[in-house]
């Protein structure tokens, strides 16, 4: 029987109705790397039961996303300037987050999932980690439009050594694509920094003693992992983990 995997939806108001949505690129994703069929949960609260979700998914995927995770859930202050904000799906995504890492179900938090899995577990953020001194922008180019050219290679990221990435590669350094405003302030309780960009900006992360494969990264690894080898990896290991197979090297 195929594997179900629940993916993150987002709120999106469209033709003055307020919808959930998600990138087609990621139930693609799921489907053929990791033969699996894609579920999306909708971020409407009183629609979820977390237990329940439990039970009935094999794993989740938490989506990049426009709307930044509000500054209520980690003690921030709200700014109109860092809109747009999803409450509805701070509220599924937060326990679930919990929930899956301590049921050991496979979590692979992709951009806004990283800052998620981090704040779930106590992480703070900033929304705007270009203002901070010796950052970069990390945003898309604002003139680009065909797809290769926003999902492109941008930056490096220098994975801790013996960590769990760089025990994946088998390297320290690899190159990623990056498509993002917010970032990790403060790393939460259990997180472990899994590497950083040059600029120190937290780029990977795991849950320490986590009993499954609770991973995130800052950049878009749903962007053709069957074309681009860094993101092929960590697909690789989420169906390893997803089938019960080893996927740590040890």
């Amino acid at each position: 029987m195929r594997k179900v995997i629940g993916i993150m939806g987002t709120e999106q108001v469209v033709d003055g109705t307020i919808s959930q949505r998600m990138n087609v690129m990621y139930p693609a994703v799921v489907a053929r790397m990791l033969g699996a069929t894609a579920l999306m949960i909708p971020g409407v609260p009183e629609a979820q039961d977390t237990g329940h979700l439990i039970e009935i998914l094999d794993g989740m995927v938490l989506t990049g996303a426009r709307p930044n995770v509000h500054p209520e859930e980690w003690g921030g202050a709200h700014h109109p300037a860092h809109e747009p904000y999803d409450r509805g799906r701070d509220g599924v995504a937060l326990p679930l987050v919990r929930a899956a890492v301590a049921a050991g179900l496979p979590l692979f938090g992709i951009c806004r999932g990283l800052q998620e899995i981090n704040v779930a577990f106590g992480g703070t953020l900033h929304p705007e980690i270009r203002e901070l001194p010796g950052r970069e922008n990390h945003r898309r180019p604002l003139d680009a439009t065909e797809r290769d050219e926003i999902f492109r290679v941008r930056h490096g990221v220098e994975l801790t050594p013996g960590g769990v990435f760089a025990g994946l590669y088998g390297t320290t350094r690899i190159e990623t694509n990056s498509l993002h405003g917010q970032g990790v302030e403060r790393v939460g309780l259990r997180i472990q920094i899994e590497g950083r960009a040059d600029d120190t900006t937290v780029e990977a992360i795991s849950v320490e003693d986590a009993p499954g494969f609770a991973l995130g990264v800052q950049w878009h690894a749903e962007f053709d992992p069957w074309d681009q080898p860094v993101n092929a990896v960590l697909w690789d290991a989420f169906a390893k983990a997803l089938a019960g197979e080893p996927w740590r090297p040890e």
